[in-house]
């Protein structure tokens, strides 16, 4: 039997991490628009569905950071992940006999288990290989998950048209089986070490390092000041009079942007002024966007700083993923990615959320400037990220 030459399986990765991302992304994209109207179809009223929602991610923040702290005692990323997806896959089936709120937690909570992790164990198996000589960057699959993403939102409403909201449900099921399924294909990272003790120590060690911590409270500001743009943008546009599709193709210039970065500008740019300058021109690319989203509705002014949205968020995230693997040992990367999720990202954004809604109601447009000065309070932290 011939052998592999050395590192031939992480070079072959490529299409494996695509195959996984597309699948990953493109299942959210395809449900994540259309499950409160399924489960508002299904009998549950608007309290029940907040409470479900609510319940849902409060498991997600907790689940995620223990299967990362799991994978990385057991160098198990591969194997959980793909039953975590299996998990969303069969859990999201299992919506569809569902009828009012008893017979859908139980799926609703199942499915926020099986989502709580892929994210990060994804993330950590594609840096890995990366690192360890693969002909890629990570930008280009996470480019391509943003991609399937949107593709994912347009087939749901294209199917749902046809065949009613169960057909989301149905795809974005056999999707996030496929991810699992090809999650078992990726190459392994059986080069670091295992570290042992109990979840919170690697916790405690992350947390004592002082860029780390840094690096989860940037995310946290810059990403969080996103909250009140996703809740509240389209219903501002439309109070102006914005066409309906007008707004829409405003919005598909911020994911194009972020694809653009994801795949082509970010992993240059960053190799060139380094990670630490990156955050800080996300952090000021956020605040001149939620400045002028507080200070006008012109078309020509809001196609331009949606247009910024491919620095405030996808170069922040590549920023953030390169700290995160120059400043925590390799033995706790997936803790370490686990909790930037669900610290930076996750409950930032639900906090943010929160008081997005109070500040949109009091003060409308305007409120756009806190998100602003959110967005700057990361600049102070910068000096700090530099590689000393």
């Amino acid at each position: 039997m011939q052998k592999r030459a050395p590192g031939a399986e992480r070079r072959g990765g490529l299409p494996r991490f695509l195959v996984l991302y597309a699948a990953l992304y493109g299942a959210y994209g395809v449900l994540s628009p259309i499950l409160p109207g399924f489960l508002a179809a299904r009998g549950l009223t608007p309290a029940e569905i907040g409470l479900l929602l609510a319940a849902a991610g409060a498991l997600r923040l907790g689940i995620g950071p223990l299967a990362g702290a799991f994978a990385d005692r057991h160098r198990a990323g591969r194997s959980i992940l793909a039953a975590s997806l299996a998990l969303a896959g069969l859990s999201t089936l299992a919506h569809l006999p569902g009828v009012g709120f008893a017979q859908l937690i139980a799926p609703a909570l199942l499915y926020a288990v099986g989502t709580a992790a892929p994210a990060p164990l994804a993330d950590a198996l594609a840096l890995a290989a990366a690192r360890g000589g693969a002909a890629f960057q990570y930008g280009w699959i996470r480019g391509a998950g943003s991609a399937a993403f949107i593709a994912g939102t347009a087939a749901a409403g294209w199917s749902i048209g046809i065949f009613g909201l169960a057909a989301a449900l149905v795809a974005s099921g056999g999707l996030f089986l496929a991810a699992g399924a090809s999650a078992l294909a990726l190459p392994a990272d059986r080069a670091r070490t295992t570290r042992a003790g109990a979840p919170w120590h690697g916790f405690a060690a992350l947390i004592a390092l002082p860029r780390f911590r840094r690096t989860v409270l940037v995310a946290a500001l810059v990403i969080g000041a996103h909250a009140m743009h996703d809740g509240f943008a389209m219903i501002l546009w439309r109070s102006a009079g914005i066409a309906p599709a007008t707004a829409g193709l405003l919005w598909s210039v911020s994911v194009a942007a972020e694809v653009l970065v994801f795949l082509l500008v970010g992993p240059p740019l960053l190799a060139r002024i380094g990670p630490a300058a990156g955050i800080a021109a996300a952090a000021c690319a956020g605040a001149v966007r939620w400045a002028v989203l507080g200070s006008t509705t012109a078309i020509p002014w809001l196609a331009a700083v949606e247009a910024l949205h491919g620095v405030s968020f996808a170069l922040l995230h590549l920023a953030c993923l390169g700290l995160i693997e120059a400043t925590t040992p390799a033995d706790l990367r997936t803790t370490a990615l686990a909790l930037y999720g669900t610290l930076g990202l996750g409950l930032s954004g639900v906090a943010a959320t929160l008081a997005s809604g109070a500040l949109y109601g009091s003060f409308g447009a305007s409120a756009f400037w806190a998100m602003a000065a959110l967005s700057l309070a990361a600049l102070p932290l910068v000096p700090g990220l530099r590689d000393r």
